[in-house]
């Protein structure tokens, strides 16, 4: 069990940007008990963050270390950009998820910084098809309890987040809308778009 901060609408907020992407691709040899420790693991890092007081840059910084150590943030960079990346050259690509790195600090740690008092409880885990779904409660301070389950898969040869369903909705096929609605508004220039999220 552990303590973060959860209201309805903050929640429902976060479906705009994903925790963690990947697609799924075959295990190699990962566990419901590995993928629930990731997730137990990453909530409680999270909270360290926000419990540490520290200034909210610095805690940006945390977080996309966070990110680093527990997803896999170039796959979510492409997966992202989708249709858009294929005429992107290579440095642009590599630009996009470094931005894109930073974009998604910033953007959850200022949400995560307000996050405080809540709790997120793992209830368990199943494997679903090549990857392993961590189903969590998050229990609110005045609100009723959220479904939040966690996507986990070892793709790139470690266990990471892949997806994050909140109450039925799919963070990463959201995440690609708002990216792709931002570069739509910059007239598909994706060197606009990376200055942008930096």
């Amino acid at each position: 069990m552990t303590d973060l901060t959860f209201t309805r609408r903050r929640i429902m907020a976060l479906t705009t940007a994903p925790l963690i992407a990947a697609v799924p691709m075959p295990a190699l040899a990962l566990t419901g008990a590995q993928a629930e420790g990731l997730v137990t693991r990453a909530v409680d890092e999270i909270n360290g963050v926000i419990a540490s007081g520290a200034a909210l840059p610095s805690m940006i910084g945390s977080f996309k270390g966070i990110f680093d150590r527990y997803a896999d943030t170039a796959y979510l960079a492409a997966y992202a950009l989708g249709n858009d990346g294929r005429s992107a050259s290579d440095a642009q690509k590599r630009a996009f998820a470094d931005a894109f790195g930073f974009y998604l600090a910033n953007k959850y740690g200022r949400r995560f910084n307000e996050f405080v008092g809540g709790q997120i409880q793992v209830q368990g885990s199943r494997a679903v098809n090549s990857y392993i779904e961590v189903q969590t409660r998050a229990i609110l301070p005045s609100e009723g309890p959220l479904q939040v389950d966690f996507h986990v898969s070892d793709r790139p040869g470690r266990p990471v987040f892949f997806n994050l369903i909140v109450e039925g909705i799919n963070m990463l096929l959201a995440e690609r809308a708002e990216i792709g609605a931002m570069l739509d508004a910059r007239g598909g220039n994706l060197d606009a778009l990376i200055r942008d999220l930096t």
